[in-house]
């Protein structure tokens, strides 16, 4: 009997384990999310004059972390997760992602302290480790199609180094040469990976969409943007690069209307990532005038940084750790939430010092308190989702 009674003892349910290392887009999503809350009310204060800077001087320590912080987290933990459909080929997980993700960090750490070698050191490592990871099962695939993205990552170990030579004094460039560079590489991945998911997305998620993509609009709209890289690579400003930027302009705007984005409306899983590839086009726009000297050059970098990346990246993130941990594709109110707080803290730091430069500081303060509250409330609302396993009991 005393048998049988444990034999009919209801079982415990089984303790969640951590699937934070099962796949790449868990712990970069996760570290990119608290990260943008937590960085950009940091250097509110340093350009409110309440903290003091550290090693990467004021302005160059923000972009220097939106880029290969922020930036560059998501980059990888896309491509880690991506890179294993495309190759069907593992990518790293366990130990080796949680040691990737522990070099992140400490580059993040390091730039804070007065080491500028050892932050040198770390920051140029990251990205190059990430490449020659995803560089293995693209290898052994023959994914030849997707090497381009081993060399994008390579070259954001380039531009880390010219801006930590440059700013140890190496170099005789200044540490913006760099930045423009990273800046460059992102929106070239964001200009092919925009053009590869947001008109299947459309097409698979709105009901009547005909997204199209045609041949000749796509080699001008993403060899225009190479055109742009190598441009600032050697120098070149003034009235050609406008001319550039300008034909880029057209080209991104005429894309971006060939995936009508005036149908998604319904869909903010889907009208997220249109509202945020129309500042692709924007970022150009303002890049030529700022070669003309009508608007300040950090307009057009904000348009790409806030309204471009951050859009992007806040609806891909949602995206992917809602397919990837077998979660319905639809975007409930807190998603809808968190796109709405980082697209105004776009069109706040972009727009209002066009209009008001008297405000400027004002556009700061209150575009970073949105971004933070933006992604602080995606890192809260998906804790669970990123360190949980999927809901199907599948691995990843």
């Amino acid at each position: 009997m005393r048998s049988l009674h444990l034999i009919e003892e209801p079982l415990a349910p089984p303790q969640p384990r951590l699937a934070l290392w099962d796949l790449g887009f868990r712990p970069f999503y996760l570290l990119a999310s608290l990260f943008a809350a937590l960085s950009i009310p940091l250097w509110a204060l340093q350009f409110s004059g309440l903290l003091p800077h550290a090693y990467l001087a004021g302005p160059v320590w923000h972009a220097h972390e939106m880029l290969f912080g922020f930036a560059l987290a998501v980059i990888v933990g896309f491509l880690f997760t991506a890179g294993r459909n495309w190759s069907n080929r593992p990518t790293p997980s366990g130990a080796g992602l949680a040691a990737l993700a522990g070099l992140w960090l400490a580059a993040r750490v390091l730039v804070l302290t007065p080491f500028g070698w050892a932050a040198a050191a770390a920051n140029v490592a990251f990205p190059l480790a990430a490449a020659i990871a995803l560089a293995v099962p693209f290898v052994k695939a023959g994914n030849r199609r997707n090497y381009f993205f081993v060399g994008l990552l390579a070259l954001m170990s380039v531009a880390a180094g010219v801006v930590h030579l440059a700013q140890l004094g190496v170099l005789r460039l200044p540490a913006w040469a760099g930045l423009r560079l990273g800046l460059d590489i992102v929106l070239f991945i964001v200009s092919v990976m925009g053009g590869r998911v947001i008109p299947m997305f459309t097409n698979n998620g709105v009901r009547g969409a005909s997204a199209t993509r045609k041949p000749l609009v796509e080699k001008a709209a993403l060899g225009l943007v190479l055109t742009l890289l190598v441009a600032d690579a050697v120098g070149l400003d003034g009235m050609p690069l406008a001319v550039v930027a300008t034909m880029a302009c057209f080209a991104h705007a005429i894309r971006w209307a060939l995936w009508q984005p005036w149908k998604t409306l319904a869909a903010p899983l889907v009208w997220v990532l249109h509202l945020a590839y129309f500042w692709v086009p924007a970022h150009l726009a303002l890049r030529a005038l700022a070669e003309l000297g009508v608007v300040a050059p950090s307009s057009a970098t904000h348009a790409l940084a806030v309204g471009a990346v951050g859009g992007l990246v806040i609806g891909m993130m949602t995206r992917t750790a809602r397919g990837h941990t077998a979660r319905p594709l639809r975007a409930d109110r807190f998603d809808t939430t968190c796109y709405v707080l980082v697209a105004l803290a776009g069109v706040l730091r972009v727009v209002l010092p066009m209009l008001a430069p008297a405000q400027t500081l004002l556009a700061v303060e209150c575009s970073a308190a949105l971004w933070s509250a933006g992604f602080g409330l995606y890192a809260v609302r998906y804790w669970t989702a990123l360190t949980r396993p999927r809901l199907d009991g599948k691995p990843g």
